[in-house]
């Protein structure tokens, strides 16, 4: 890795993220720290989705090294190689098109990453206003993302290794949740009464079946087993086909083999599929109890909470919804690409709409 490649692509991410600032700055909205978050929470939901774009054409090799493509900072440059890789292997997993579409997405990841950089470096200039608890959040949220552009290099250097592409995402997942959470610290001075009945323990609750049903989903994604069983809500005409467990849900093994090097059976594939599906049950009926709670007890709150609990609620009752809708959709239709789209956007979204659930449980405490 040359100190000439990592410039092109730093220039690269420094152009990404600065048309985003310059247009802020030109509506006067850069200083306005909420909106920058929920700009940012929009930009890292649109890197997910082309994430999971790359990860459904096949094309998280596209580029077989790291962080450039064959030690270029774009395909142009690399594009010899890349024929003569097209040539040998038509449909295999370099190409033009998957190339390009690979470092896209490094482009944008990077571009994202600069934009919580700048992010913790507002942070640090109006720590007076919101306090160092604010700024400390912030650089907990460039480290972050600094491990998830590690684990978007093993992604590649570890040929698309199963658990390594579910975590790349989980990690994901967990930086767009810390920006939602950032979002209320321009809220803490109102005051929100909440009910003495809203636990916070209960919406933790909901949001780590939803994360455990979300990495299973990347589990099924990232081993391919999707179409593992047709029909529904049978698996392959039965209730309960045979499965092995041990090798479906072996962690630290290759894409499509065991751990001991064999290629992975059908059973192993029906397992993974099988059991997101239980998973799929468990996670509607737990967010769906938690919806009735929360409409049961919105009542013993203010005005200002009932308005922010209502509208939250709502948009995790439509989100669960679409999400039913989007994954019955991969089974019948066979993993149309806007499905499989939509079911990621829509865990990504469940996250985000629990997240601003679980802050208005808890407490604001002062950010001193």
């Amino acid at each position: 890795m040359s100190w000439q490649l990592i410039t092109q692509l730093g220039v690269i991410a420094l152009l990404l993220a600065s048309m985003p600032l310059m247009y802020m700055a030109y509506q006067g909205k850069l200083q306005n720290l909420k909106q920058f978050i929920w700009a940012l929470v929009f930009f890292t939901f649109d890197l997910i989705l082309f994430g999971a774009f790359t990860r459904l054409t096949d094309s998280g090799l596209g580029c077989p090294d790291w962080p450039g493509c064959y030690g270029h900072s774009n395909p142009l440059l690399a594009m010899g190689q890349i024929q003569e890789a097209q040539t040998q292997m038509p449909f295999g997993p370099v190409t033009v098109s998957k190339a390009w579409i690979e470092m896209l997405h490094r482009y944008f990841a990077s571009g994202v990453g600069f934009l919580i950089l700048t992010l913790t470096l507002l942070a640090w200039k109006k720590r007076d206003i919101f306090g160092k608890r604010f700024f400390a959040y912030s650089l907990g949220l460039l480290i972050l993302v600094c491990l998830q552009g590690a684990f978007g290099a093993f992604t590649v250097t570890l040929r698309l290794q199963p658990l390594i592409v579910s975590l790349h995402l989980m990690f994901a997942l967990l930086l767009i949740m810390g920006l939602t959470a950032l979002t209320e610290v321009t809220n803490q001075g109102q005051n929100i009464q909440k009910p003495k009945k809203y636990h916070t323990s209960i919406v933790l609750l909901v949001i780590v079946v939803v994360l455990s049903q979300t990495f299973l989903g990347a589990w099924v994604s990232t081993n391919y087993a999707v179409l593992a069983c047709s029909g529904f809500p049978t698996c392959n005409e039965v209730w309960l086909p045979g499965m092995d467990f041990m090798n479906g849900f072996t962690w630290w093994r290759e894409l499509g083999k065991t751990a001991s090097g064999e290629y992975l059976s059908i059973e192993a594939l029906v397992a993974i599929h099988w059991t997101h599906r239980l998973g799929a049950l468990i996670t509607t009926l737990t967010v769906i109890c938690f919806l009735f709670f929360l409409a049961k007890i919105k009542n013993e709150g203010n005005q200002a909470w009932q308005g922010h609990s209502t509208f939250w609620g709502r948009f995790v009752g439509v989100v669960l919804l679409t999400q039913i809708f989007s994954g019955l959709s991969n089974v019948i239709f066979e993993w149309p690409m806007i499905a499989a789209l939509i079911h990621t956007g829509g865990a990504t979204a469940l996250l985000i709409g629990l997240t601003k659930l679980l802050l208005l449980s808890a407490q604001k405490p002062a950010l001193t």
